[in-house]
């Protein structure tokens, strides 16, 4: 049978012995929320369809293509288990929104938070033979209390809200490891003496062993005899090899802790803030970044194949960018794989979007979900930096928003103190390492004297001043451009598209120009990698293709910022 994504999803942390359960399952929608009650979940009970995992209904590649409101729907599908002997954890690249998993009809576990990866310990519901798999996904994008990103709110996509997600949506797949295995672990590499200290996490008691290499070639290891709950070691590197923007250079690491064996890998990089700089490696690096927001136009949130990811960043490089901003959504982690090995930097954000933080209670619908993607992604070295929120506002009250801000920072930088962490990109900014700005002004002179003004006078044009004050934070624009070019009726975008394809370059290079050149700005973001749905303002079509020559785009972008050195 082809399965669709066969890929092994997590390549940092991988163990030979799993089973991908991508592929056909029976599918049924539940909008009354009442298929427990009625005993869809028990073993045996058929569902009414059938949809292609890991793609979600909505999406033409689940073969169900759904386009309206999903409160609740259900999946099924039956396995093999051919012995007992190992642990066995059922994982889940992501599921929108509430998930609850039953084996044979029995409870295992539940999860909240539609974008992060997720396991449960499956071992002591198995039988030997054939077993049944149920999984019940609940959603709601318009419930102020679940993120929902760039999914729209009205039946329809509109201006920059496009298609829902519901349900599985990332590769679903079995783990099976022995009693004794290593839970977790991090990396904390130190570029001055060549070395990487490793915190690693243990269920039982074995020996232990971390072997590094390089390319095949030896570059240091660590033995410890009953090793057990958490260890911290350092290990000396042999080599220096810095991974850099453009050069992903990655340590493998080969781990073993008695019968449990995992092969992963490393960065050695540092980055940090130097006044108005954003150093990498000690070196001032100017990020020339595109709003990528991980939309596909068969596949929704889910790329239809690995070599798309691939691709995607492909299409950056080739168009000038050397980074992204992942945008209003946490993506999966084979893309990040490929950011790390091909030196492609980029921000981690979160789908804050339906969420208000003016309400007390919406900490409980970030915070849970963001520790989990720090955790998840803190290793790798692509990752550059944090950013919770985007275009965050308090309608509702701003002593409440103010502290919900300040919160998701304090504990951000509590959990990571090797990154800067952009409270909200845009706006409000409370409490933040970096202050960026939101402009989408379409005239390059009125553009370039705006900012031009944080050289001459030391203040950066802040449309929003009554509310969010600038205090010589390290800045940069984190969105611009969104020029709209559109060959079909009625495309969205930023004001007024340009009449005539020159028109456009001149504007692109004026308005790049203009952040180039200044030299108290460590970064751009343009909007956007690709047009998404009826927002018509990529340099490439939703189908990825280019809309303009990607040689005049390259030269633009490419050419030394003033503060980069």
């Amino acid at each position: 049978m082809n399965i669709p994504r066969p890929e092994f999803p997590r390549p940092q942390f991988v163990r030979s012995e799993w089973m991908n359960l991508n592929g056909q399952w029976q599918f049924e929608i539940d909008n009354g929320r009442s298929g427990e009650s009625r005993g869809i979940h028990k073993e045996g009970v058929a569902l009414s369809g059938e949809i292609i995992v890991p793609f979600c209904p909505e999406s033409k590649l689940s073969g169900v293509n759904y386009l309206d409101f999903m409160y609740g729907v259900w999946y099924k599908r039956k396995i093999n288990i051919e012995s007992l002997d190992n642990r066995v954890l059922i994982h889940f690249g992501a599921v929108d929104y509430l998930c609850k998993v039953f084996i044979n009809g029995e409870a295992v576990g539940q999860h909240k938070g539609g974008y992060v990866s997720f396991a449960f310990d499956i071992t002591s519901k198995l039988r030997l033979g054939e077993n049944e798999i149920a999984v019940f996904a609940i959603d709601d994008s318009r419930d102020r209390l679940i993120p929902s990103g760039k999914q729209s709110d009205k039946y329809e996509s509109y201006r920059c809200m496009y298609t829902r997600t519901t349900g599985i949506w990332q590769t679903v797949w079995l783990e099976f490891m022995p009693k004794c295995y290593i839970d977790n672990v991090k990396y904390f590499p130190n570029i001055t003496d060549a070395s990487v200290t490793i915190e690693a996490d243990f269920c039982g008691i074995q020996n232990f062993e971390c072997k590094i290499s390089f390319e095949g070639k030896a570059m240091g290891s660590y033995i410890a005899e009953n090793a057990q709950g958490k260890l911290v070691f350092t290990v000396p590197l042999n080599e220096k090899h810095l991974w850099e923007v453009g050069k992903g250079n990655l340590y493998d690491v080969e781990f073993t802790f008695g019968e449990d064996k995992v092969s992963s890998y490393f960065g050695l990089r540092e980055v940090r803030l130097d006044g108005h700089k954003f150093l990498i490696n000690g070196k001032s690096v100017f990020q020339r970044l595109v709003l990528d927001q991980g939309f596909y136009p068969d596949g929704i949130y889910t790329a239809p194949t690995d070599n798309d990811l691939v691709r995607d960043i492909e299409l950056s490089l080739a168009v000038g960018f050397n980074g992204a901003r992942l945008h209003e959504k946490i993506f999966e982690e084979r893309f990040l794989y490929h950011a790390d090995k091909m030196g492609y930097i980029v921000w981690g954000e979160y789908p804050d979007w339906g969420l208000d933080p003016s309400y007390a209670d919406n900490i409980y619908a970030i915070l849970p979900e963001w520790l989990e993607e720090v955790k998840r992604d803190f290793n790798h070295p692509s990752i550059i930096g944090w950013c919770p929120h985007n275009e965050t506002h308090d309608k509702n009250g701003r002593k409440q928003f103010d502290e919900s801000i300040s919160l998701v920072y304090d504990v951000t930088k509590a959990i990571d103190t090797t990154r800067p962490c952009i409270d909200s990109s845009g706006w409000f900014h409370v409490k933040t390492d970096i202050f960026c700005v939101h402009d989408y002004e379409q005239d390059p002179v009125k553009f370039k004297e705006n900012y031009d003004k944080l050289m001459t006078e030391g203040q950066l044009h802040n449309v929003l001043w009554r509310r969010q004050q600038y205090r010589g934070e390290a800045t940069f624009v984190s969105e611009y451009g969104g020029i709209k070019w559109s060959s079909e009726e009625g495309g969205w975008g930023y004001g007024n598209g340009p009449k005539t394809i020159e028109e456009f370059y001149d504007r692109f290079k004026g308005l790049t120009d203009a952040l180039l050149d200044n030299y108290e700005m460590f970064a751009l973001c343009y909007t956007q990698l690709t047009d998404v749905e009826q927002e018509q303002n990529g340099l490439y079509t939703y189908n990825r293709v280019p809309k303009f020559d990607c040689k005049k785009l390259y030269d633009v972008m490419t050419r030394k910022a003033a503060i980069e050195d």
